[in-house]
């Protein structure tokens, strides 16, 4: 067999791309529900968070930043793990959908709470002072002065942690969640052909490819103006 007829034979029979496609398909529309809502509650929770770190609550606080601390440094296999395995032995039974989605919007909502803050933090005290003193609330000054400019600040940081993070679905693997890899890896041992592999690989590249095509216009949507 030629080298080319061999390859394509490998990577792209065409008898297991018809056999296989449904359940590529099938795993794409899994990893968008689970990156959909990783992005919505992490990002809400990691604002939400930020904000009520600036209320400057020293035990609050603490709690928070500890949190952020630990879900930053422990990788997302391992959480993901620990929740899906650990849980069952102190009576909480979480459907392996549920733990993931679980486990990457709180690593999420650490890496966005820590974006937020710094985008907060960026936001020039004497801008808090003067709101302040037009008779604005704290609330009315985080909502109408503060968090509008924070928010731009960080667009392009919270852009690549989302980017990164919800190319973790892949981990549902590991657990049974029936996302894209989940189906090449199971199309994979059956065929003992590295076909259904590559058609996983094609579908993070429609998936991910035009998402990270928006983060860089959103980058550049809404970063500042230069001189």
């Amino acid at each position: 067999m030629a080298d080319g007829a061999l390859f394509i034979d490998t990577f792209f029979k065409p008898e297991l791309i018809v056999r296989y496609l449904p359940d590529i398909v099938s795993g794409m529309a899994v990893t968008i529900e689970i990156a959909v809502l990783v992005v919505i509650a992490g990002i809400a929770l990691g604002l939400g968070l930020a904000l009520l770190r600036s209320l400057r609550l020293r035990v609050v606080n603490l709690v928070i930043v500890v949190f952020a601390d630990v879900a930053r440094a422990v990788p997302p296999l391992v959480l993901v793990l620990i929740v899906y395995f650990g849980l069952p032995n102190i009576g909480v039974l979480l459907p392996g959908y549920v733990v993931l989605w679980l486990v990457l919007s709180l690593v999420l909502a650490a890496f966005a709470e820590e974006i937020f803050w710094a985008g907060l933090l960026s936001v020039r005290r004497g801008q808090w002072d003067a709101a302040r003193a037009t008779g604005l609330t704290y609330v009315e000054t985080v909502l109408h002065v503060v968090l509008p400019q924070a928010v731009r600040l960080t667009v392009a940081p919270l852009t690549n942690r989302t980017i990164a993070i919800t190319k973790n679905t892949a981990l549902g693997m590991v657990i049974g969640v029936p996302e894209i890899l989940s189906q090449a890896t199971t199309a994979e041992s059956f065929s003992l052909n590295a076909t259904p592999l590559m058609m996983g690989a094609v579908a993070y590249l429609v998936l991910f490819v035009p998402v990270v095509a928006l983060g860089r216009y959103v980058e550049t949507r809404f970063a500042w103006k230069r001189a």
